[in-house]
């Protein structure tokens, strides 16, 4: 697959690179960010992915993140994904809402009209945009975790959880924990995968963990302030779904913390630490 290159940058002594393709999953071209590291020739290293919320591009923590210091640090390759695919002939939310469609792919594949077609965002992040990966950039595939915040650490979580023998460490900032139990995720379950909930266990990380998906453990930071936490985010239910399973949870309230980048990037560091340490080769 060709790749187009719209913009490198030196940062940190590595390179902060931002890329297009054609995509063949999604029917449209897609942009990703990706930061390598200094590193020696025919070196490879480990890869953190990281899933984006609603609204967001991959610009979003490209440019607010603060994860080049670290990353340059501790010698890891950071990859951004899009949230959806874009373009004038993507279908949208027929009331332009934020929380559908544009923006809001919410990492599954779409089985429904006008959405399928397109909407194929599962298989993008898991299969197509790895293999981009391991072809263009010093990538190693045996040590590679994922994190997200919001709709991405929802994308984070149930994909961890679905492939916990490729990814070495799963974390998220203020994830969307049960979306089959929470406005944002009935909406987008059913328009996406129809009104059978069996079809959203798979895309539910609570629904997950009750049927049998485990993980090592799990890291998830959450504000305290976070406007979303009681209607949408409800991450108590990601609590007891691991107590119950016995899944090791590291979950951080953080008081005074909202939804915003400011938040991401005062743990991101930390985050970053933590993936580092079951990234060791």
């Amino acid at each position: 697959m060709s790749l187009e290159v719209v913009s490198t940058n030196l940062a940190h002594g590595g390179v902060q690179g931002v890329y297009k393709h054609a995509s063949a999953a999604t029917q449209t071209d897609m942009t990703f960010s990706v930061f390598v590291p200094k590193h020696e020739p025919g070196e490879v290293l480990p890869v953190v992915w990281y899933l984006s919320g609603l609204t967001c591009t991959q610009a979003n923590v490209t440019e607010k993140g603060e994860f080049r210091a670290a990353c340059a640090e501790l010698g890891l390759i950071f990859v951004a994904p899009d949230t959806s695919p874009r373009g004038v002939e993507v279908a949208d939310d027929p009331d332009g809402a934020y929380d559908f469609g544009l923006g809001a792919g919410f990492y599954v594949d779409a089985t429904q009209e006008p959405f399928a077609c397109n909407y194929r965002m599962w298989s993008y992040v898991t299969e197509e945009l790895p293999g981009l990966l391991a072809q263009n950039f010093p990538v190693d595939r045996t040590r590679q975790s994922i994190m997200g915040h919001s709709m991405g650490g929802h994308g984070a979580l149930t994909i961890g959880l679905n492939y916990p023998d490729r990814f070495r460490a799963v974390s998220a900032f203020a994830p969307i924990v049960a979306p089959a139990q929470v406005p944002w995720g009935q909406k987008a379950l059913s328009g996406y995968l129809g009104e059978d909930q069996a079809a959203w266990r798979r895309h539910d990380a609570v629904a997950l963990i009750e049927d049998g998906a485990r993980v090592p453990d799990l890291l998830v930071d959450q504000g305290d302030a976070d406007t979303f936490l009681a209607e949408q985010l409800r991450s108590h239910l990601l609590e007891q779904a691991c107590a119950d399973a016995e899944i090791p949870l590291t979950l951080r309230m953080q008081p005074g913390y909202d939804h915003s980048y400011y938040f991401i990037s005062s743990f991101m560091a930390d985050h970053l630490r933590w993936h580092a340490e079951r990234l060791k080769a």
